[in-house]
């Protein structure tokens, strides 16, 4: 078997992998407070990149940013039944705000509150409650507010970077007028998503929308984006809620209408998460390390001085620099490259193996041979580390972009092409079975992927994939013409859903 960077490999133990990933491209690592993570500064600048990249596309479609409080009190939540039922359990809650000296050289909470507060699990309640003193008229709408912020869901089973108890992410509200001018934005931000997740992150995902089963509690509807990872599991990438009036009666956010007629307003919701970077790792990197699309990695280009003799150092160092110069002033999708010139005392082969492992795209290795023939020996992390070639500087710098989009439409074809070989239309309940059944009883156990098939939207098919731990993924939006029959209930339905094991 070849040797590689990661062990175990992904075949051997996918889950053992997905964190040694992550400690070798140092991203991130479990801190002292269980189920909590400390995000080191390689994995942050990946998240940096997702807030730049998606924070423009808010502001351009006239997103604008707010911040709301961690703490909700207990009655806020309490006025929408159905949204509080869905948080109860990963509800943490603050009951005391002070400590005082138990008189044996320990701390104990003193000061009960009034009231509880729970750390927000998301921020509905509480936004509406401003909404509902921001909005009087129709001419204070539409209301279309994000915040960037931590929240806090007391998870048991938890994950670097897909399950925290404690994760960053966004969440944007916005109030309407109207229920179609609210399913619009709920519509529109589904489509942001997705085109991000493609074209930055080279993600494919499929959109849809969430079945009964598994809408956000208190939505109309639920839309979402749906990924398939290397372990041909689903990882919901994003979800947009139509909410309907359900919020806005629960916190009373009404406002006049152009006859002075006084309505609740129309509102949504919509999120994505650090769990992000989780789906990068799972979509893209290989049994070396991390591997990252171009266009969210915190360096596109880290260039490797390699010399012997302390005589060389110097010319080496001088022509690295300048190269840098040179890249950094060429752009790619509209923003200057990112180069990084390791200059480090150490071994250029250790170097090198680091970079491969953090998954930064292009790697250039510079000696004294280099310097003399003005050139550079260029290895793409999307190649084995072993494939590499040489160009001239000049054709490097003028290439730089290209070779870069390159690498970023490989990845996505790679992943498009390994979710639809592992995606299957299936046509009765005995081949369902048989799809989400192991094919090997040891471990990593080896998942099928994608089904599709014509299913009603009802709770009645969850007693048939329970059994099989499968959840219903997403309706999708595109739906090719025709009916069939349930293949769980045998009624007949226009609809196909796509179904998987998933996180």
């Amino acid at each position: 078997m070849e040797k590689t960077a990661i062990t175990p490999n992904r075949s051997q133990d996918y889950p053992e992998w997905y964190q040694q990933v992550i400690t070798a491209a140092d991203m991130a690592e479990n801190s002292p407070v269980r189920g909590c993570m400390v995000i080191k500064p390689w994995g942050y600048a990946i998240w940096e990149a997702i807030q730049q990249e998606l924070d423009e596309r808010f502001k351009a479609t006239g997103h604008v940013n707010a911040y709301f409080p961690l703490l909700i009190p207990l009655s806020y939540l309490e006025k929408e039944a159905q949204h509080v039922e869905g948080f109860a359990k990963e509800c943490a809650v603050v009951t005391h705000h002070r400590l005082k000296d138990d008189g044996h050289g320990k701390l104990k909470p003193d000061g009960e509150l009034e009231e509880p507060l729970i750390i927000r699990p998301t921020s509905e309640t509480i936004i509406g409650e401003m909404y509902a003193k921001w909005i009087q008229s129709y001419r204070d709408l539409p209301v279309l507010i994000n915040q960037w912020a931590n929240v806090m869901r007391w998870e048991m089973r938890t994950r670097l970077f897909l399950r925290t108890s404690e994760f960053l992410w966004q969440e944007g509200h916005t109030a309407h007028a109207n229920s179609e001018e609210a399913v619009q934005e709920t519509l529109m931000i589904l489509d942001l998503y997705a085109e991000f997740a493609e074209n930055v992150l080279a993600t494919p995902v499929i959109k849809g929308e969430k079945t009964q089963a598994e809408r956000f509690p208190g939505a109309v509807n639920t839309y979402t984006i749906e990924a398939m990872m290397q372990d041909r599991k689903a990882l919901q990438a994003g979800t947009s809620h139509f909410l309907g009036q359900n919020f806005a009666k629960a916190a009373n956010i009404q406002f006049s209408d152009q006859d002075g007629q006084l309505k609740h307003v129309w509102t949504t919701s919509w999120g994505v998460s650090t769990r992000l970077i989780g789906g990068l790792i799972m979509t893209h990197s290989d049994d070396n390390g991390l591997v990252l699309p171009p266009r969210i990695a915190p360096q596109q280009i880290v260039i490797l001085p390699i010399y012997r003799k302390e005589e060389e150092k110097q010319a080496v160092l001088d022509y690295c620099q300048q190269l840098r110069q040179a890249l950094t002033e060429k752009t790619f999708h509209g923003r200057k490259l990112r180069v990084h010139l390791d200059t480090r005392d150490m071994n250029g082969g250790e170097k090198n193996w680091q970079w491969i492992k953090k998954g930064v795209p292009i790697r250039l290795e510079i000696g004294p041979r280099d310097v003399a023939k003005d050139s550079v020996f260029m290895g793409r992390r999307d190649f084995a580390p072993s494939e590499k070639r040489s160009l001239t500087s000049h054709e490097f710098t003028e290439q730089a972009a290209e070779l870069l989009e390159a690498i970023q439409q490989n990845l996505l074809q790679r992943a498009k092409s390994y979710r639809d070989e592992y995606t299957q239309e299936i046509h009765n309940l005995e081949d369902f079975k048989l799809f989400f059944t192991p094919k090997n009883q040891q471990k990593p156990e080896i998942h099928a992927g994608f089904a599709i098939c014509y299913a009603i939207d009802s709770p009645i098919i969850e007693e048939y994939i329970k059994p099989l731990k499968v959840t219903a993924r997403c309706i999708p939006l595109e739906q090719q013409a025709g009916t069939g029959q349930c293949i769980f209930t045998g009624k007949p339905t226009d609809k196909k859903i796509i179904f998987a094991k998933a996180y």
